[in-house]
């Protein structure tokens, strides 16, 4: 006599779209590809020069005359752009920052560089921010313990037309003061960069993830203070929202949510808001987290590409990360 078994299934199982790589595959719903990847590029005067980094294990500090051993890899790779960040040399720096105008430092070197080498095969973008340059570490000009924004702003357009002149790609102010982003795209348009792309830093929180990256740029030791009078409350989202609003008013192409992992949901508020392209950066603490991670045998090398995934799920366009270039390589 045959034994009839009446469970409670559902006649929808859906563990049957899961049951083979090929129909995981076919069903999947945010993928990733090197087109979804900048690789940030740390700066730093001198002559054969790959200096290692304390802070960050594996990311590296390089001078000009070797800029090409790592952008070489990032335009095999296929990445669509590289982000310059400059380690000032301390003689340079002072209260002003007047080193970020100077049209031979640093950063416009590496423009001229690799325009002259790759033309327009890998996109370049530049921060615009004062901290690598004042100092007091700060992104704007100090007074009595006060930023002064307004005052900050003239010369924030000036780095911009500065780094537009050079060659650069995309202007990324990421400094929080407010109505940056306006006065830089007329002065822009006002000299004839109508094409530069602006990547507003709109979403900044002011967040201890930060470390690696401030000893990277040579500014954590210099800090007088902290940021949260023109960094965001990482305890708000709806002022993210007001933010964006504002930079997309203002002229911006895109907007940045920075951190990124512990800001899933800003990135998804952002999105699902304003039909803009939205970019993360998997900032130092967060990428130096998930290196000692697997170093230490904690977690799995595979946890990188899970993260990067995670901001695509939540609606990030790209993602800014040191792990792009090893990333890219991984998924060919």
């Amino acid at each position: 006599m045959r034994m009839i078994i009446t469970g409670k299934y559902p006649n929808l199982r859906l563990r049957r779209n899961r049951k083979t790589d090929w129909s995981r595959r076919l069903v999947r719903e945010n993928t990733l590809s090197a087109n979804d990847l900048i690789l940030p590029i740390f700066l730093v005067e001198g002559i054969n020069k790959k200096q290692s980094i304390k802070s960050m294990p594996e990311v590296y500090r390089y001078s000009i005359d070797r800029l090409a051993e790592i952008v070489d890899k990032a335009v095999s790779n296929k990445i669509p752009m590289v982000a310059l960040f400059p380690y000032t040399n301390s003689k340079l720096k002072n209260n002003n920052g007047t080193e970020s105008l100077n049209e031979n430092n640093l950063v416009c070197r590496a423009i001229k560089f690799i325009k002259k080498k790759y033309k327009n095969n890998i996109g370049i973008m530049c921060d615009v921010a004062l901290d690598p340059y004042t100092s007091h570490g700060h992104d704007g000009l100090l007074y009595k313990g006060n930023i002064l924004n307004d005052k900050t702003v003239e010369i924030l357009i000036k780095q911009s037309l500065l780094q537009a002149e050079m060659g650069c790609d995309v202007i990324s102010p990421s400094d929080m003061m407010d109505g940056r982003i306006g006065e830089i795209r007329k002065n822009l348009e006002k000299h004839n960069f109508k094409d530069v792309q602006i990547l507003s830093y709109a979403v900044k929180y002011a967040s201890s993830f930060y470390g690696p990256f401030r000893n990277a740029v040579g500014s954590q030791n210099l800090l007088k203070g902290d940021k949260k009078t023109y960094q965001m409350d990482y305890s708000n989202n709806l002022e993210a929202i007001r933010e964006v609003a504002l930079d997309i008013k203002e002229g911006a192409d895109m907007v940045m949510v920075k951190p990124g992992m512990p800001y899933l949901d800003i990135i998804k508020t952002v999105k699902d808001n304003f039909k803009i392209p939205v970019l993360a950066y998997q900032v130092s603490g967060e990428y130096s987290l998930i290196y000692n991670g697997i170093k230490k045998n904690l977690i799995d090398k595979r946890t990188i590409l899970e993260v990067l995934i995670g901001f695509k799920r939540a609606g990030a366009n790209a993602v800014i990360t040191y792990f792009a270039n090893e990333v890219a390589r991984d998924l060919k």
